[in-house]
């Protein structure tokens, strides 16, 4: 190789590595959509094989467990690898210097995916420290009461508890039945346990164990007309089914991205509402003339831009595919092996099948067998993986499939259910 080519060489290489790669074949997608509405094309396994094939999964498993992370599609994992190549061509002038800024175009689609002003956007790692910042960094005093129920994540539930030791507030839990009955009931659960020493609440958008979603701009709405600060955790909401956060009147919502959005793993947000930035304290410490600022809950010291910079491609994934079109699919597989499953004298739904209470999380449930010993032979014997998930109150195996599962895939875990029930 002479000189000049080997610098023509370099010149091409160095400029794939920062050329944006193609989504998903969009024309062939928007046309085999057109004129077809989200719950006819929920149904079609030739337009969602496109979806499929964008994501590098193994194949010789079938992952009934997408609500803990999901794996990123094509687009994203090629794009983080890039920015991380980059990254270490420096990383003070590659990452500092030229991917850091790019995380603004990150908070941008963000914010525009959740309706919102991207000054009212930071982006964190999960929807744990997300949550954490604004449960740690609102103020109370001994005596403020905190309400939520005995259903909320875990990490959520420890936060308080260790602010209850340290601080003196008081922490109230509510319980609620499984499966749900109606929205009206979660929203009396809320209304009837306020007291006067209630100064914030903690509800989830849609829980993490049986998918149930919560009725949250009217809860809101009752809580600030009590002078009660609202934090809605979303961990598992954004880009399942559509709504804005803009529209729920909350004051502070966390989500993770590498859900439902698809995004690297060690990605998410917490919106905070513009009038409370500088009332919330950081996690981690930050200067006083960053005090209105939203970025000063993004100070965790050196972490990678790689990830955060390749949201913008999971953004644009979930904007190809419609978010109608996705809860509709979403919605469709869980209705799917749930209905098949119902019929057998052993199972119990813990779900709500109602559309308006439940998406793409259902809850498997057993009468008379235990959930423990099927999980495991779903995953020993037919390489299915899903989730017990226990609690005081009940028992249940989470089901989340995704985007990139077929309908034999759903039908062969029923069908597994079935089989294994026999020998339970």
């Amino acid at each position: 190789m002479n000189r000049r080519r080997f610098f023509q060489s370099t010149t091409a290489t160095a400029a794939a590595a920062t050329a944006i790669v193609p989504q998903l074949p969009v024309r062939a997608f928007a046309a085999a959509a057109k004129g077809r509405s989200a719950e006819e094309l929920a149904t079609d396994e030739d337009f969602w094989m496109t979806i499929r094939n964008e994501f590098t999964i193994d194949r010789t498993v079938i992952n009934m467990n997408n609500g803990y992370a999901s794996p990123a599609p094509r687009t994203v994992q090629d794009a983080m690898k890039r920015y991380l190549d980059f990254t270490n061509m420096g990383p003070y002038h590659t990452m500092v210097l030229q991917l850091d800024p790019k995380i603004e175009a990150a908070r941008r689609m963000i914010a525009d995916a959740a309706g919102c002003d991207p000054e009212e956007i930071a982006i964190t790692r999960n929807s744990s420290e997300a949550l954490e910042i604004a449960q740690l960094g609102v103020n109370l005093k001994a005596g403020d009461e905190v309400l939520t129920t005995n259903q909320d994540y875990p990490r959520m539930l420890t936060t308080f508890r260790q602010r209850a030791r340290r601080d003196g507030i008081k922490v109230k839990e509510i319980s609620f039945a499984v499966p749900v009955k109606s929205m009206d009931d979660l929203y009396k659960a809320f209304e009837q346990a306020i007291t006067p020493q209630t100064k914030l609440i903690l509800l989830c958008h849609i829980t993490n164990r049986t998918g149930q979603i919560f009725p949250v701009r009217r809860i809101c709405d009752m809580a600030h007309e009590r002078g009660i600060t609202v934090i809605v955790d979303g961990a598992h909401a954004f880009n399942q089914f559509p709504y804005k956060i803009s529209e729920l009147n909350c004051d502070y919502y966390g989500v993770s991205l590498h859900k439902w959005t698809f995004a690297p793993i060690g990605t998410g947000f917490l919106y905070v509402r513009k009038s409370r930035i500088k009332e919330t304290w950081a996690l981690m410490a930050s200067s006083e003339r960053n005090d209105g600022d939203i970025r000063k809950f993004e100070e965790v010291g050196t972490h990678p831009a790689a990830n955060f910079d390749a949201i913008c491609e999971a953004i644009t994934f979930n904007n190809n595919i419609g978010i109608e079109r996705k809860a509709a699919r979403l919605r469709y597989l869980k209705d799917r092996w749930a209905t098949r499953l119902a019929k057998h004298p052993k199972v119990e739904i813990l779900h709500n099948p109602d559309p308006s209470m439940s998406a793409g999380i259902g809850m498997l449930g057993l009468k008379g067998a235990d959930p423990g010993k099927l999980v495991t032979a779903l995953q020993t014997k037919h390489q299915i993986y899903s989730v017990l998930v226990g609690h005081p109150e009940y028992t249940g195996i989470r089901i989340t499939p995704s985007v990139y599962t077929t309908v034999a895939e759903v039908d062969y875990f029923a069908g597994a259910v079935e089989k294994e029930l026999k020998l339970l």
